[in-house]
């Protein structure tokens, strides 16, 4: 169990540093209705985790085959295509990243997160987390890793928990801080949420390179 939750550390950091879903936790923190929606949003978000993940793991455990010891080139050659999928990401966040002293624009449906009711809030953070490209190819990785590993049932869900709970901190770090203390942590969320714009898209650039990399490192020795 030990290997597999070192396999699927550094995809469910991506997953955690992912810009947009911080941004938006955070400015619905700053709205009016700042601990339904944002309550809402966390909830919505850890689902999506937990279902592309669970999804991923069952698929991946009837592709893999009785013998670790043997080659498995369906699962490398999944590999091989993730880890190509994750360079590619790369390559465009760094296209992406701020040049100048300009702010980076954001999704227009940011603005409209002040109108935000407790549901679409949660459906928002099922959306993001469970449908977004990046966080399904973390997912896909992360199922691989999960439904190839031998474990037990228990081990299994053990593993899932470790990856939703690092995949989801910093959504859930934010929103549970603001409930314990919102008079205080208006002002650092948004100098929070002003960091992540700008800098951002170059940490997740060089994590999505390192981590494609290291992907297809495995899948080449999947055959």
């Amino acid at each position: 169990m030990g290997d597999v939750i070192g396999e699927i550390l550094p995809l469910a950091l991506v997953v955690a540093i992912s810009p947009i879903p911080i941004i938006a936790a955070i400015l619905m923190l700053l709205s009016p209705n700042a601990k339904t929606t944002g309550v809402g949003f966390l909830v919505g978000w850890i689902a999506g985790v937990v279902i592309a993940v669970v999804a991923f793991t069952l698929l991946s455990s009837l592709l893999s085959e009785d013998d670790s010891d043997t080659s498995n080139p369906v699962k490398g050659t999944i590999q091989l295509a993730l880890g190509v999928l994750l360079i590619l990401l790369a390559a465009k966040q760094w296209q992406a990243r701020p040049r100048g002293q300009g702010e980076p624009e954001l999704p227009k449906w940011m603005s409209a997160i002040d109108t935000l009711t407790t549901v679409k809030g949660l459906g928002l953070g099922f959306l993001l987390s469970a449908l977004n490209p990046k966080n399904l190819i973390m997912a896909a990785g992360a199922g691989i890793a999960i439904g190839g590993g031998n474990l037990g049932t228990g081990e299994t869900v053990v593993v899932i928990i470790v990856f939703t709970a690092i995949a989801a901190s910093t959504v859930a770090v934010p929103v549970i801080g603001y409930l314990a203390a919102a008079d205080r942590l208006a002002e650092p969320l948004e100098a929070l949420r002003g960091w992540l714009v700008r800098e951002n898209t170059v940490v997740m650039a060089i994590l999505l390179l390192v981590i494609g990399v290291v992907m297809i490192g495995k899948g080449i020795g999947s055959f």
